[in-house]
């Protein structure tokens, strides 16, 4: 065993407790937003995370033949589903701020009476 078998299956790891932690926050956390960032945190932490240490398991793995694509594709299906994931919550957000759907009483509303109403 090498050092990227232990990194690899720590992150995969990681990525169970911020499913775990995702999944709890989904189900106590008091409104839309709030849930969404746990949902967020969720997908972040426990999809890309473990795809990362997947990637690293492939390259520790001496036995696969194509550990390199295995490996690649992990990499690139983390990558993209880390720049996409706080895209799309972000766009849930907003979506839901201008619709009016969730009750939320802020102090403060800097979208509120913006230029494209």
């Amino acid at each position: 065993m090498n050092v990227l078998f232990y990194f690899g299956a720590t992150l995969i790891s990681i990525g169970a407790v911020c499913d775990l932690f995702g999944a709890l926050g989904v189900l106590k956390f008091p409104n839309f937003y709030v849930r969404l960032h746990a949902a967020t945190v969720g997908t972040i932490g426990g999809a890309v995370v473990p795809l990362f240490g997947v990637g690293f398991l492939a390259l520790s793995a001496d036995f696969l033949p194509h550990k390199y694509a295995i490996a690649g594709a992990s990499f690139v299906t983390g990558v993209i589903v880390l720049l996409t994931a706080p895209a799309g919550s972000h766009a849930l957000a907003y979506a839901a701020h201008k619709a009016k759907l969730v009750e939320w009483k802020p102090k403060c509303d800097h979208l509120e009476g913006g230029k494209d109403d």
